[in-house]
This record gives structure tokens, sequence and C-alpha cells, in this order.
């Protein structure tokens, strides 16, 4: 595993990144192949945050945010969360699966009752007019509505965007764009 360390508000030494790589090559065990991994260790307060995104083979992207009292538990909590989400999307994984898939499902255990009642299903569709307009005119839209997202045309190059609102209370915009 390729692991790409970045800190902010927080300086890693070799200790954290020594750490960091033997807490993390504890996943290796549910992969085939390499893959990378970035991982964002912030500080704020007395409180650290560990945010992990694995980029696995055919676009597929695992994503973890912890926050605990020490960096080490943030980790634990972190890969916790990582080896949760392989497990819950496991039979999606499997049902999908081609040659050169990289997760190893022999290492996951088998829960006969959790394969049958994981599929998900559409049960509601809805349509909407994406009017074009810019990151302030969307921001103010997605208050009104009393929405954490909104999708709206941007302005200047009529692409799709989405504004979200953060868990902090500042905002995130998604830009797609095709391979």
């Amino acid at each position: 595993m390729k692991l790409n360390l970045i800190g902010k508000n927080f300086k890693i030494t070799s200790d954290i990144k020594e750490e960091a790589q033997k807490k993390f090559d504890r996943l290796d065990k549910y992969f085939d192949q390499a893959y990378e991994m970035d991982v964002r260790f912030s500080k704020e307060g007395n409180f650290y945050t560990v945010e992990s995104t694995a980029f696995l083979n055919r676009g597929r992207i695992l994503r973890s945010e912890t926050t605990a009292d020490t960096y080490l538990t943030a980790i634990d909590q972190n890969i916790d969360g990582l080896v949760r989400q392989i497990r819950k999307n496991k039979t999606k994984l499997m049902r999908n699966r081609q040659s050169g898939d990289s997760i190893k499902f022999e290492n996951l255990e088998e829960d006969l009752k959790e394969l049958e009642n994981t599929d998900l299903n559409i049960v509601r569709r809805k349509e909407i007019h994406v009017k074009p307009m810019d990151e302030q005119e969307a921001i103010l839209q997605m208050e009104l509505l009393g929405h954490n997202f909104f999708v709206y045309l941007d302005s200047e190059d009529n692409e799709v965007r989405v504004i979200y609102k953060r868990k902090k209370g500042d905002y995130g915009q998604i830009i797609p764009y095709l391979d």
C-alpha cells in the first residue's frame, strides 16, 4: 500500500509516519493488489481528526473520517470504519466482481442473513430543474430550502455542480468530471 500522509495544523513526525504505516498495513489483508491511500491528519483544539481515502481499482473509493482525543485512537477508529464499509458492501462488491478486483473476500467473515438483506431499493425518484447560477446563489437557495446539498448549473461553464453543507458549518462543492 502506498500511504500519502498529509498534515493540517499538525506536524507529521517520523514516529507518526511509522505508527500510521504499521496500523494501516493491517488493511492489506483485505486487498489483493497494491492500492493508494491518502491520510489527512488535523488538529483542532485537543482533538485529532484522521481522514482516509483509499483509491481501489475500477474507480472504487473507500473513505472514513474520525475524531478522537489522541491521534492513535483516531487512526484505530478510522481503520475500523474502513473495515465496516468493506464488510457492509461485501455482497455488492462480490456481485459486481470481475477479474482484477482488489478485495480479498476470503478474509471477510460470512454472514448469510446479512447477505440476504443487503439489496438496496430506490424508493423515490425526483426530477429537478437545474438553473444556471453562481456558487453564492446556490448556497442561498440551499439555505432557503433547508437542505444539506443543492444541485445547480454553473453559470460560467454550464456544468452541473453540487454545493453541500459540511459538518463544521462551512460549504463544499462537488465538480463532476469524466475520465
